[in-house]
């Protein structure tokens, strides 16, 4: 019997492939055929036609957002692999003052949403900015402007490279020091011990890094929509050319969004395909340990370290400083106020309660569902359960406002009308955030013995039952981990939620995004606050509750 193919025997776990299959075929499969169907459609008609592409490929303004996505994605990559690889390094290896404070606002400066942070660096360096206009005023210096191509790659980087410090610290607590010391044995000490013999065993780490970098930074919309002054990148060409079009040729942004899925996709079956022929098996018996380092390299790697997160979290602090102020109008004037958080709660209180909601109700989905296709594709290993991880997965490379106009496009006619409310807006949370969750669960899983599970079932417990209160309880620590990524990213997301939002379905993320266009700052930095406090007490919820004090990404 071949093992890819068994005998099909309608049990309780094979019922959980057939159901989860299901939900990503209506879901995810059916919506991006509809997407690429309609992208060969002609405006008008239901004609079959290359223009749409043809289109793309043959003005500039169109394929120059391509290669504008490209530029400043390879770069920031690039720019955050410079400060996070040799920050995990240092904290590592070496006794820095204040590390546990310094690792949690690491990770709060990387839960927040890249477009909070163009935002607040509007406050500081825009044109009426707070370090603008104090530079000028006092000094008559014209800073370098926040806008355009230098303005994105900032915000970008500062934003991303903890994605890089979190894998990279995580690849070298796994490191075991013996390897180290056998290098050195042999002579090889220094900056020649780092790149013969760390580099090649991190790579992987590094490139796994890299390309969730490289694809939070391609799919954004809101830091480029903010800051970009006509540096248009895909996401937002897509954004607009949708938004633009409807009613009329929506076609045009399908072909957009099916030249990105499919880049995309290139991208990370290349990212796996090296990973895989790269990737080393390390066990730390005897791990790192932080040394104390004295001298000139002492003080150069702590002004590192503290200058690096300091600007990291810059814009967290702006926006909660910011938000009491008062203001008039459009300005912040001398003094402080509670009237922008009354004028949130008053004007904007459904919005916060949607994303509460929208996001309660998507997170316990997740969780079900993440735990569940986990388990089938690490316990259960056949064509099938390959075939349903990979599909789980594949919204991990696309961007947001891509899957949001796939949704749109797939459920807005009968007999699935669902664009307009409520339930398109928690499927896109569902689908597109998973694979945090999803992931973190299979890693557990793997560390888990099927002996626990083969014993529970000779005692006479169902599977059902035996996964109820044997499995799930001891994937609870993966789990959790992946979910807090799962709820902080739902919260936050933006760039399927501006597709998908009505009036009725608006989530925090959208006002204020919609209040900083208005140039209401006061609000905007309100709003920001309520979503950076959530994030920081969901942090403190976890490791309160969370014996590894790790988070896994």
């Amino acid at each position: 019997m071949n093992k890819r193919f068994p005998r099909f025997k309608l049990d309780f776990w094979n019922i959980m492939i057939i159901l989860c299959l299901a939900i990503f075929v209506l879901f995810l499969v059916y919506p991006l055929s509809s997407l690429i169907i309609n992208s060969f459609k002609s405006p008008g008609s239901d004609s079959f036609t290359w223009s749409n592409y043809q289109t793309f490929f043959e003005k500039k303004y169109y394929y120059e957002s391509l290669f504008n996505s490209f530029s400043i994605t390879i770069l920031v990559t690039i720019f955050a692999v410079l400060l996070g690889v040799p920050l995990a390094y240092l904290m590592t290896t070496m006794k820095i003052k204040g590390k546990g404070i310094l690792e949690i606002l690491i990770i709060i400066s990387v839960l927040s949403p890249p477009f909070i942070g163009a935002y607040s660096w509007i406050l500081l360096l825009g044109r009426s900015g707070v370090v603008s206009t104090f530079f000028k005023e006092h000094f008559n210096i014209q800073t370098p402007s926040i806008y355009g191509f230098a303005g994105i790659l900032i915000v970008f980087t500062f934003k991303l490279f903890p994605f890089i410090y979190l894998y990279v610290s995580g690849a070298l607590k796994k490191m075991d020091s013996s390897l180290i010391e056998a290098a050195e044995s042999l002579g090889t000490t220094g900056m020649k011990k780092v790149y013969t013999l760390i580099l090649p065993l991190i790579l992987p780490t590094i490139l796994a890094g890299s390309l969730l970098v490289f694809m939070n930074a391609l799919a954004d919309f809101g830091t480029p929509m903010l800051i970009g002054e006509g540096f248009s990148t895909m996401p937002v060409l897509i954004y607009s050319e949708f938004i633009s079009e409807v009613g009329g040729n929506a076609s045009f942004a399908a072909a957009l969004s099916t030249i990105m899925i499919i880049i995309t996709a290139i991208i990370f079956i290349g990212q796996k395909y090296i990973v895989n022929k790269k990737s080393f098996e390390m066990s730390s018996l005897r791990p790192i340990k932080p040394v104390k380092v004295k001298g000139f390299r002492n003080v150069v790697a702590h002004l590192f370290i503290y200058v690096t997160i300091a600007i990291a979290i810059i814009p967290q602090i702006t926006v909660i400083y910011t938000s009491f102020l008062k203001t008039q109008g459009s300005i912040f004037v001398p003094g402080f106020s509670l009237d922008s958080y009354i004028t949130v709660m008053d004007r904007m209180g459904d919005s916060i309660m949607n994303t509460f909601v929208y996001g309660l109700i998507a997170i316990i989905i997740i969780i079900i569902l993440g735990m569940l296709i986990a388990y089938v594709s690490v316990r259960r290993k056949n064509f099938f359960t390959s075939l349903l991880d990979t599909i789980a997965m594949f919204p991990y490379i696309i961007p947001g406002s891509v899957l949001g106009i796939t949704l749109l496009v797939a459920f807005n006619d009968e007999p699935l009308l669902l664009s307009g409310g409520a339930a398109i807006m928690i499927i896109s949370y569902v689908i597109r955030r998973l694979p945090y969750t999803m992931r973190s669960s299979a890693a557990i899983i793997y560390q888990l013995s099927p002996s626990l599970e083969e014993a529970s079932i000779s005692l006479g417990y169902s599977q059902l039952r035996t996964f109820l209160n044997v499995t799930a309880k001891l994937m609870m620590p993966g789990v959790l981990a992946g979910a807090l990524l799962s709820w902080i990213t739902v919260i936050n997301e933006l760039s399927s939620s501006i597709i998908l939002f009505t009036g009725s379905t608006r989530t925090m993320s959208v006002a204020i995004y919609s209040e900083v266009i208005r140039a209401s700052y006061g609000t905007a930095a309100a709003l920001s606050t309520i979503l950076t406090v959530t994030t920081i007490i969901t942090l403190i919820i976890f490791f309160t509750f969370n014996k590894t004090k790790e988070i896994s990404i």
